[in-house]
């Protein structure tokens, strides 16, 4: 599968899948603050200027989320995302028990807006479903 790199650095690698319309994004570790702002800023905002619909979210090397990114992603960059046009999110959850934890309230958050949430641990699972996100 051909993917765009939109964002590629020690912390994170973010690609879109033009054929299905999804951004792809990994943590390579745990994000927090401006860096995880900027990251999911910059793919947020691919995904606009994309018409894309779906988001895969390969978390299982993040960490626990901090409050201020809480609030961020369920303030700004959610309600951003949802007007934007995403859908459907597959989201492979960190291998940290507290990390799973800390997403609850982003899911629920995200849910309500209208984003259908399915939550794997396993990546190929996770990338079938998207593909597959109707």
């Amino acid at each position: 599968m051909a993917y765009d790199i939109v964002l590629e650095n020690e912390s994170a690698t973010v690609r879109y899948e033009p054929k299905l319309g999804y951004v792809y994004h990994t943590f390579h570790k745990a994000q927090t603050g401006a860096p995880f702002r900027n990251i999911m800023n910059a793919a947020l905002d691919y995904l606009i200027a994309k018409k894309g619909t779906k988001w895969l979210s390969d978390d299982r090397l993040n960490a626990a989320f901090q409050q201020e990114d809480v609030v961020f992603a369920v303030t700004d960059w959610g309600p951003r995302a949802a007007k934007g046009g995403w859908k459907f999110w597959a989201l492979v959850v960190p291998a940290d028990i507290a990390g799973r934890a800390s997403m609850q309230d982003i899911v629920e958050t995200f849910f309500d807006l209208g984003v259908r949430v399915s939550i794997f641990s396993d990546l190929d699972k996770a990338r079938e479903w998207i593909e597959s996100a109707k």
